[in-house]
């Protein structure tokens, strides 16, 4: 029992915080996943004190002394810029709860999260988890993650670059990206939501010259590939694990 006990705690317990659900796995230093992906619906209204709770209940039932968590809106040294879809008091169908919204803002997430489980625990941003877990390492690379909504992440010659918060931003006829190629738009027309996504590829791969696209998250596994034979450049689809190898390397020295 003490022996299963410190293979737990050598272990990094990865949480992947989504609109929709929260994604949880154990994986090992190298990121290769120890235990299936188990999810549980993001609770709401979503207040910080109540993430930090529900998510501290886990952390401590992992039984492992790393944790790497993925936050699904604009993150920077620990704290909360924007919180993107969490400001939202019934989820991604209600509309943005201003006091909500400002009690997330400026939010020391990761410290709050080191102080209620006792373990070391490494926030970012849930794109910037998800880039880590499929980047090669060279060249220019965009990470687009497929969810609820829509994440961004860049790397040159494999070191992640900052880049902005791209869900929120209007695509094309007043319609957001997270509105444009979210979960809402590929349920309601797949084939219209693959279509729309092979042109978001292409502006993003405009804009920063990137020579290789990886589509990761929960709805990359829809993605149709003939969409993008036309263009030339490499288009990578990874499965949705990818955030759970990345949380393995924010702990590399």
């Amino acid at each position: 029992m003490a022996f299963q006990s410190l293979l737990l705690q050598e272990q990094i317990f990865a949480i992947d915080i989504g609109a929709t659900n929260i994604k949880f796995s154990h994986v090992n230093e190298q990121g290769h996943l120890l235990r299936a992906v188990r999810r549980r619906p993001t609770p709401y209204p979503c207040t910080p004190g109540r993430l930090v709770e529900f998510l501290e209940e886990r952390i401590a039932k992992s039984g492992a002394r790393r944790v790497g968590v993925g936050f699904p809106g604009e993150f920077r040294d620990g704290h909360v810029i924007r919180p993107g879809n969490l400001s939202r008091p019934g989820g991604v169908t209600t509309e943005i709860d201003s006091a909500l919204d400002a009690q997330w803002r400026g939010f020391a997430l990761q410290d709050a999260l080191c102080q209620a489980s006792r373990r070391e625990v490494r926030v970012v941003n849930d794109a910037t988890m998800a880039a880590l877990g499929c980047i090669e390492g060279y060249g220019v690379e965009l990470v687009l993650t497929l969810g609820t909504g829509l994440g961004l992440a860049l790397a040159v010659n494999g070191q992640l670059q900052k880049v902005r918060d791209v869900g929120a931003e209007v695509f094309r006829d007043g319609k957001t990206y997270d509105q444009s190629v979210g979960e809402r738009a590929r349920a309601a027309d797949e084939a219209h939501w693959n279509a729309t996504l092979a042109d978001v590829v292409v502006g993003f791969v405009t804009e920063f010259s990137a020579a290789t696209v990886h589509l990761a998250g929960g709805n990359a596994r829809r993605v149709v590939a003939a969409e993008f034979d036309h263009l030339p450049y490499r288009i990578v689809i990874n499965g949705n694990e990818a955030p759970m190898r990345g949380a393995a390397r924010l702990f590399v020295a």
